[in-house]
């Protein structure tokens, strides 16, 4: 746990793309987690299915553009989440 909570740490107050098993996709700013949630602010939760794009250009789209965030604080259960990375670190 020590590791996982080292690599964690260092996405807090970090803009994050969390890919959920569902058609989720989550963007916001990580302000913390525990053993069961990760918790994201100012975040933007988008169901794909509503979404005429795929979820690569949705997300390269927030990192150009920004991203308009629909909830101030969100939890998401950390079995839910596929991958977790920095907005910044999504490639062009």
């Amino acid at each position: 746990m020590t590791e996982e909570k080292n690599l964690l740490e260092t996405l807090i107050n970090e803009e994050v793309v969390i890919d959920a098993r569902s058609e989720y996709v989550f963007i916001g700013r990580m302000m913390a987690y525990d053993e069961h949630y990760l918790v994201l602010k100012q975040a933007d939760v988008h169901d794909m299915r509503d979404s005429s794009t795929t979820r690569e250009m949705y997300v390269l789209e927030a990192k150009r553009h920004g991203y308009p965030w629909n909830r101030e604080r969100v939890f998401i259960r950390r079995e839910e989440a596929i991958s977790i990375s920095k907005l910044d670190d999504v490639r062009e």
